[in-house]
């Protein structure tokens, strides 16, 4: 569990573009590389340090592996009508 702020943060950036590149037809072997991408830029610019990116790792790879991440809402599913 990711408690630094930083972390969470770069986590939650990370796990938003994954989904977004999920909805615009990627598919989980180019999220994958996104996401080694992402964690090789963190490690190359030592904004956090290199414990709380391993844990932001394996989130981030628990995050990738649960499909219910990437299912669309039922909401988004239906079309919006008008009431009158």
């Amino acid at each position: 569990m990711l408690t630094d702020p930083f972390a969470i943060r770069y986590y939650q950036k990370l796990t938003d573009g994954m989904v977004d590149l999920w909805h615009r037809g990627s598919r989980y072997e180019e999220l994958r590389i996104y996401m080694e991408g992402y964690l090789a830029c963190l490690r190359q610019t030592n904004v956090i340090e290199g414990y709380l990116i391993h844990r932001l790792e394996e989130e981030a790879y628990r995050f990738l592996r649960d499909p219910s991440n990437f299912e669309l809402m039922a909401t988004q599913m239906q079309p919006e009508t008008d009431y009158y």
